[in-house]
């Protein structure tokens, strides 16, 4: 059988104060058991409501992936440090719908939060999961991370080069491109319900023409 490959762009938008309600319909659209492996225990509605309430944009940095139907099928949560001790410091976390997985957006989301954070000054992202969660942990791996297993939590932290001229750049053309991506999405979306309203409407005029004999 001939290997699976990823598709060449993933586009990954930055999600700010407005996205608030789609994130929150995203995170409750885990299963118990993702919820679990997201937030290291079983968040229930009202926590994970609170958790969406407390994301702070102005100091942490929120990434999303949409698909076709404009449904947040992935998203990520870079949160900075506010320890001045560890300011150069950041954490990843990330949750992929079950109908998003097998296409590597964890991943595609995790090398958009590192250019990020490397681009803020950030030199040491860390990883903090439950030892089950092998699809995180996979990610922090293939990225050069170093694990260490407590029990049931495992903590990966990964050294960040300095910025670069590439990685400002490549910052700008991702996020100009989710956001092209993203209109274009809303005009597809908006095109097809014109159409599906249309045809209910032709539809109807023929079986009021059907009904009075015409």
């Amino acid at each position: 059988m001939a290997a699976m490959h990823e598709p060449a762009i993933v586009p990954i938008r930055s999600l700010g104060p407005r996205h608030r309600e789609r994130i929150a319909v995203h995170l409750l659209a885990l299963d118990a058991n993702d919820r679990y492996l997201r937030f290291g225990y079983a968040a229930t509605d009202e926590q994970v409501r609170h958790y969406v309430e407390q994301l702070d944009f102005e100091h942490d940095e929120i990434f999303g992936i949409y698909n076709r139907k404009l449904e947040l099928i992935a998203m990520a949560h870079l949160a900075f440090s506010r320890d001045p001790e560890a300011s150069r410091c950041a954490e990843f976390g990330v949750s992929v719908l079950a109908k998003g997985r097998g296409r590597g957006l964890g991943r595609r989301l995790f090398d958009r939060a590192a250019i990020h954070a490397r681009n803020e000054g950030v030199d040491m992202l860390f990883i903090h999961a439950l030892s089950e969660n092998k699809a995180m942990l996979k990610i922090a791996k293939n990225a050069g991370a170093r694990l260490e297993r407590f029990g049931s939590e495992t903590e990966a932290h990964l050294r960040l080069p300095p910025a670069t001229l590439e990685t400002r750049v490549s910052a700008l053309v991702d996020e100009q491109l989710a956001q092209t991506d993203y209109r274009l999405k809303q005009q597809a979306r908006s095109f097809w319900t014109f159409l599906a309203g249309l045809q209910e409407t032709r539809q109807g005029v023929r079986r009021g023409r059907h009904k009075s004999g015409s």
